[in-house]
């Protein structure tokens, strides 16, 4: 976001290319909150039953993993830079603007992949304020690295898009070092040491492609439908995405900030259930889902206060303004429902172990709802702006109804299975 935000004060077009360049790391990302989270519904549950050895096997497939997603995303970044930037866009000077960004963006891939997969389930042990220092720590060095980078300071020199990927990078590293040091050398409860990395995981992998899998397949066909949000958006004109692009500042830190009580949600829940208290485990829901309601309900009023100063403070032209108070006026009203229904989809469901319903609600929401009403609200009847955007996420509106009565039928919570137990089956 930072990126989106400072790069924003060279010129639209800047802003343009690295809003869409991201959205492909953003794939990455939600890859790996997909990889993670699901790691947490086992690390959890364990957590709460005092296992050990399963816990720790949970934790070494989740890494194995990740590096393998952070290989394949750097090689294509590599050396595909230019055909990544076609999926979002066919005008050349945005092109040629968001290859200068991923240039410098390769790398970041491994170091973030481990960021955020060691953040989730160090939370899922009590392990939470290393990774929000670790947090704080890189939002202050980007910010700065940024400032020096992206506008030529201190004697740096003036590389623009570049510069915004580079401090990235550098603030990337920093975080990974911090929770990785701290997983690998200090803490106690998940255990983890750098000879774990060569354990024998078979025995549980079935448990893990069972629970785990189904959440990351759930995040990543979900990543490419909110891609395909950004490939449209991108055909309907510069202005259009540059509007979006500001607006995506908005987005993020309202569905941010609704992901921290998803985790939240789904941790309670697994430690509840991996004690036994069914019951409990049900109340809980409910009460999250009432948080999820007054959280959205108070986003909404933020963005609107927000919408007009936000707007103004980049150099955009009158029309691209106009757009992004309509997608302004837009999200306001979303994202009351994406905060219920993702602390319900992503929290509590996904910590009841509900992984293989949630990854085909997900889906057939986004695909068969979503996406075709957007593409139809653009290029056939030419809808205003605000119409746009609300076609295109109106698959959050219909989750949030279903999740009301998935919850309350009580089918949401499975039983998940420890390594003994796997093995005595069989």
């Amino acid at each position: 976001m930072l990126d989106t935000i400072m790069v924003g004060a060279v010129g639209e077009q800047s802003l343009s290319a690295v809003s869409l360049a991201n959205q492909f790391i953003t794939v990455f990302t939600m890859l790996c909150m997909g990889i993670g989270m699901g790691a947490s519904v086992l690390v959890s549950r364990y957590y709460g039953m005092k296992e050990q050895e399963s816990l720790k096997k949970t934790v070494v497939i989740m890494l194995r993993l990740v590096m393998a997603f952070a290989l394949t995303f750097c090689i294509i970044t590599l050396f595909v830079p230019d055909s990544i930037m076609r999926i979002y866009t066919t005008e050349e000077p945005l092109i040629t603007r968001g290859i200068h960004y991923l240039r410098w963006s390769w790398f970041t891939y491994f170091i973030s992949g481990l960021s955020i997969t060691c953040a989730i389930v160090l939370r899922c042990v009590d392990q939470v304020r290393i990774p929000l220092y670790a947090s704080i720590s890189a939002f202050l060095l980007n910010l700065g690295a940024n400032y020096i980078f992206i506008f030529g300071k201190f004697g740096a020199p003036r590389m623009e898009e570049a510069g915004a990927a580079l401090g990235t990078l550098i603030a990337r590293f920093v975080e990974m070092g911090i929770i990785l040091g701290f997983m690998l050398l200090k803490d106690q409860n998940l255990h983890i040491r750098f000879r774990d990395f060569f354990v024998k995981t078979r025995d549980l992998w079935k448990e893990y492609v069972r629970i785990s899998i189904p959440v990351l397949i759930s995040d990543g066909i979900f990543a490419i439908g909110s891609n395909s949000v950004t490939m449209i958006i991108g055909r309907l004109g510069s202005k259009m995405v540059a509007a979006n692009a500001i607006t995506l500042v908005t987005q993020q830190l309202s569905s941010v900030m609704t992901s921290g009580m998803s985790q939240a949600g789904a941790i309670v829940t697994g430690v509840t259930l991996g004690n036994g208290s069914r019951d409990k485990a049900q109340e809980q829901g409910y009460a999250f889902l009432g948080l999820g309601l007054l959280f959205g309900t108070i986003a909404a009023a933020v963005i609107l206060l927000i919408s007009h100063p936000m707007i103004a403070a980049y150099n955009i032209s009158e029309e691209t303004a106009d757009i992004a108070a309509q997608l302004m006026r837009a999200i306001s009203i979303i994202v009351i429902f994406q905060s219920s229904n993702s602390i319900m989809t992503k929290g509590v469901l996904r910590g009841g172990g509900d992984t293989r319903m949630l990854m085909a609600a997900d889906n057939i929401f986004q695909w068969v709802l979503a996406l075709p009403l957007g593409m139809l609200a653009g290029f056939v009847l030419h809808l205003p702006a605000f119409w746009i955007y609300i076609c295109l996420k109106s698959d959050q509106i219909a989750k949030a109804i279903w999740c009301v009565f998935r919850l309350k039928s009580g089918k949401w919570i499975k039983k998940i299975r420890t390594v003994k137990e796997v093995a005595s089956c069989g």
